[in-house]
């Protein structure tokens, strides 16, 4: 059993990064995957429940912004990938993780694949449960912290949340760690 691991939410200045883990059953294909930042919302809110339902397995694991700024995102992101393997209760034969690393504790060998998330479907269906579940997490920040706009920017850096950082200051769902948080907390 290969098991596909990919993450969403690196660069945000707010809210948590995400892991998604899924083993594939290839009796049960599923059409359209693809890397999740390559569809529109729409197309990946379809496909969540899809993966969900015909996976063999899957996990969704998340580190927190209080862990990205303790570890450094790095570290946050392996620590939610290793989350999301651990949910799964299956130790697969193989991991194939987006990207050009892999953590160092994990239950099987594992592998990095750059641009995994195009070219190998267990890595994709992970890509969309990471997306969508990182998504629908910072809709509901949005409710808790209003004024951010998370819902619509999702935590990453445009002008609006420029704008809302500087009038609002930080929240606690922001990465002090990075940097257009670090001065807007100098500012306040």
């Amino acid at each position: 059993m290969i098991c596909g691991v990919d993450e969403a939410g690196r660069g945000p200045w707010a809210g948590p990064v995400t892991a998604g883990a899924v083993i594939l059953d290839p009796r049960k294909p599923i059409e359209g995957l693809t890397d999740s930042k390559k569809m529109t919302e729409a197309a990946r809110e379809a496909l969540y429940p899809e993966i969900k339902a015909k996976a063999v397995a899957f996990g969704i694991g998340w580190a927190s912004p209080l862990e990205v700024d303790q570890l450094n995102i790095r570290e946050a992101t392996f620590v939610a990938m290793t989350r999301a393997i651990a949910i799964m209760g299956l130790v697969p034969g193989e991991l194939i993780i987006d990207g050009n690393c892999t953590p160092k504790e994990l239950p099987c060998p594992a592998r990095a694949i750059v641009k995994g998330d195009l070219t190998e479907p267990s890595i994709s269906a992970a890509s969309i449960l990471a997306k969508v579940a990182r998504d629908r997490a910072m809709a509901e920040l949005c409710h808790r912290y209003p004024g951010y706009g998370f819902s619509q920017h999702k935590g990453y850096g445009t002008a609006a949340h420029a704008e809302a950082l500087e009038t609002l200051g930080p929240c606690g769902c922001h990465r002090k760690s990075f940097a257009p948080v670090a001065r807007a907390l100098k500012a306040a």
